[in-house]
C-alpha cells in the first residue's frame, strides 16, 4: 500500500454500535498493514455493532473503554462513520473530551463519512476545510468548517473521505498522517 512504517506507534480507533463495518475495517488493515498497534475503544466494554448501510454486520471484540484511555497514549485517532455510531459518541462526554485531546495534543486524525459529526461536538473544525457524508454539510459549515465534495481532503493532519468508495485514498492518507506524525495545528 505504502512506503510508511507505523512500527511502534499506537492508533485508537473509537466507535460504538452501528459504526459502518467497511469504514472500521479497511483503515484498520491498511494501519495494520504497515506495523501500527491498533486499539478498537468504545463507550461499553461489551462487543460492539457494526453494520452494512443498513443491515446488521459483525461484532467486534472491544479493546478499551473510553473511561481507560486518554489521547496522550497514542499517536493518532480513526472516527468511523456509521449514522448511529457518531450520532451516540457525540453525545457522550468522554468520547468528545477524547476527540478534542488530539487536536490539543496536535496528533493526526482521520475521520470518514459521518464521523465528522463527532469533531463538530469536540469544536475543531472551525477555519478547516473537510469533508464527509453530503447530509453533514450544513452542520459542518454551521460549526465554521470549509466543506467540499472531495474524495480525500488533508487539512493540517486532519483527513476527511466522504464514504466507503473513498477508502483506498483515504487509507493511503490516513496512514501517511500517521507515519509523519504530530503537527496538527491547535485548535482549542
Amino acid at each position: 500500500m505504502t512506503n510508511y512504517n507505523l512500527k511502534g506507534k499506537k492508533i485508537a480507533f473509537l466507535a460504538t454500535d452501528g459504526f459502518e463495518q467497511v469504514e472500521l475495517t479497511k483503515p484498520w488493515e491498511a494501519a495494520r498493514e504497515v506495523g501500527a498497534e491498533l486499539h478498537l475503544i468504545s463507550l461499553k466494554a461489551d462487543d460492539i455493532q457494526g453494520v452494512h448501510h443498513d443491515k446488521k454486520g459483525d461484532t467486534f471484540s472491544v479493546d478499551k473503554t473510553i473511561d481507560d484511555v486518554i489521547a496522550a497514549d497514542y499517536d493518532g485517532l480513526v472516527l468511523p462513520g456509521g449514522v448511529f455510531n457518531p450520532d451516540a459518541l457525540r453525545v457522550h462526554e468522554g468520547a468528545v473530551n477524547f476527540v478534542r485531546d488530539f487536536f490539543v495534543q496536535g496528533k493526526p486524525v482521520a475521520a470518514i463519512c459521518h464521523g465528522p459529526w463527532t469533531l463538530i461536538e469536540a469544536d475543531v473544525v472551525a477555519n478547516r476545510k473537510v469533508t464527509s457524508w453530503p447530509s453533514l454539510k450544513t452542520d459542518l459549515i454551521n460549526a465554521g468548517a470549509e466543506w467540499v465534495d472531495e474524495e480525500c481532503v488533508c487539512d493540517s493532519g486532519l483527513v476527511t473521505s466522504r464514504n466507503p468508495d473513498d477508502l483506498p485514498v483515504f487509507c493511503e492518507k490516513m496512514v501517511e498522517e500517521f507515519a509523519e506524525g504530530i503537527h496538527v495545528e491547535q485548535t482549542t
